[in-house]
């Protein structure tokens, strides 16, 4: 097993138990989620970075202007496509509705206004830097063929969905897959589009959140 391997083996397992602690039934989040929430974001940052060779082996970023713009874009954009699914999957399935508002009862007992702080400032950049900039891009470079970026979308979405799991809430699980998977092809196409993608992550965060919730 090569060492990166290992390493990413190492973050998506300090992942999985730290999601299965944020959303299992039997333990929430305790003491509160997004406190927890907030420290998990530093620690998967942290693991990040050091299994990437710190700060100098980030990728640069490239026309910051347009990138910031672009995650803008692709914030909204999800946004409304999670609108349009949100009215068709309540529609549908009498149970897709509750499980949203089930989403949206973690934010009781915390200011909306440091959730939007967390999630713009932290846990939004924190999830998109961890996931994309480090988990698929470390699996583009460990498959190999012709198919390895393809693999490594797939098999980054295919994680980050599963690992929502724990919450046992169908919703919640079908959007950690619907974003990622957006998140994920971008990159797949772009990799140099990553700033943009840590933007619209935050920002759609606090959209879905506490700006405008769906």
């Amino acid at each position: 097993m090569s060492k990166k391997l290992r390493n990413v083996l190492v973050a998506v397992c300090t992942a999985t138990a730290l999601w299965f602690y944020m959303f299992s039934p039997w333990t929430g989040g305790w003491p509160n989620f997004w406190l927890v929430m907030a420290m998990s974001a530093i620690i998967l940052t942290s693991l990040g970075l050091i299994f990437s060779g710190g700060f100098k082996n980030l990728p640069k970023i490239e026309k910051p202007l347009l990138q910031s713009t672009l995650g803008v874009v692709i914030a909204f954009a999800l946004w409304g496509i999670f609108w349009i699914g949100d009215k068709a999957s309540s529609a549908m399935f009498d149970f897709a509705r509750p499980e949203v508002n089930a989403v949206y009862a973690m934010k009781e007992g915390f200011s909306p206004a440091v959730i939007a702080v967390l999630l713009i400032l932290l846990i939004g950049p924190a999830e998109e830097f961890f996931w994309r900039g480090f988990v698929q891009r470390s699996l583009d470079d460990i498959f190999k063929g012709r198919y390895a970026r393809d693999l490594s979308f797939i098999a980054t979405v295919a994680i980050y969905t599963l690992i929502h799991i724990w919450s046992f809430n169908f919703m919640l699980i079908m959007a950690a897959l619907v974003a990622g998977g957006v998140w994920g092809l971008i990159y797949r196409f772009c990799p140099k589009a990553l700033p943009a993608l840590v933007v619209s992550h935050a920002i759609w965060d606090a959209l879905v959140f506490v700006i405008i919730p769906i």
